[in-house]
């Protein structure tokens, strides 16, 4: 059981390393400017100079405290964009990587149905995901601890707990795309576009007074911001991202199933 799955969990380790590893360089760099920058100026002063669409697009809501300053520097931009473009990425490649390399016809031959295939290829994301969310956490406590500015472990805990719905739902995304073409790099192209295009538009829409129409990025839904500095925890966004994941997912599962991929 579960093989599949197995093997691109086994596959996908390396590039985790490696991911998790820049993660902790680039969060022990923020990490440690942040005394610096704090003695120094008024981070928030500075912030009132900025054009409105800035401080929308990274959701910044104070950066005088080492909480709001990570969720302005970190979460925003190492979570929220990049990590979603990373997952999203990976996720285009699930399906539409096997055809274009002509490994598909292989894994179909095996006793094993085509939905079956997509489900456990997509399990394969959360090796990343969840090692990520698991690992950060800690070394950023310590970090904030080391310098003497501790962050509430509690509000660090769980906006890592509501990072993986949003992130599975951008690993959904991804796999939306890996179904609709046999080319890997037209599929993995489209989900950068379409996680950096919903990135710019749930921003928009806030700015322009239509923040209805933002409902459908799934960034509305993971308010670091919200957790870190104002301890709000929206555990009906994390239900929501995992109700959109789902379904994207199944739809997947139906269209591949139907698919010609000759």
């Amino acid at each position: 059981m579960l093989e599949l799955a197995r093997y691109e969990a086994r596959r996908r380790l390396r590039g985790t390393v490696y991911l998790t590893v820049g993660l902790t360089l680039l969060a022990g760099m923020y990490i440690a400017t942040f005394p610096s920058l704090a003695e120094g100026i008024d981070l928030d002063q500075f912030l009132e100079q900025m054009p409105e669409v800035f401080l929308e697009l990274f959701n910044i809501a104070t950066m005088n405290t080492i909480e709001g300053f990570l969720a302005a520097e970190l979460y925003s931009i190492g979570w929220v964009l990049l990590l979603g473009l990373y997952v999203a990425y990976s996720g285009a490649g699930l399906i539409a990587g096997d055809i274009d390399r002509e490994r598909m016809d292989v894994l179909l031959s095996l006793p094993i149905s085509r939905a079956r295939v997509l489900g456990e290829k997509f399990l394969g994301l959360f090796v990343p995901i969840l090692v990520v969310n698991v690992v950060l956490p800690v070394v950023i406590y310590a970090g904030t601890a080391a310098i003497g500015y501790p962050i509430d472990p509690v509000n660090l805990t769980v906006v890592h707990l509501l990072a993986i719905p949003y992130l599975l739902a951008c690993g959904a995304i991804g796999v939306v795309l890996s179904v609709l073409t046999s080319r890997s790099s037209v599929a993995q192209r489209g989900a950068l576009v379409a996680i950096f295009g919903l990135f710019l538009f749930e921003s928009v829409t806030i700015i322009a007074d239509y923040e209805q129409l933002g409902s459908v990025a799934p960034m509305r839904y993971f308010d670091a911001t919200a957790v870190l500095v104002e301890g709000s925890y929206d555990w009906a966004g994390g239900a929501i991202l995992l109700g959109a994941t789902a379904l994207l997912v199944g739809a997947s599962m139906l269209y591949f199933g139907r698919r010609d991929i000759a």
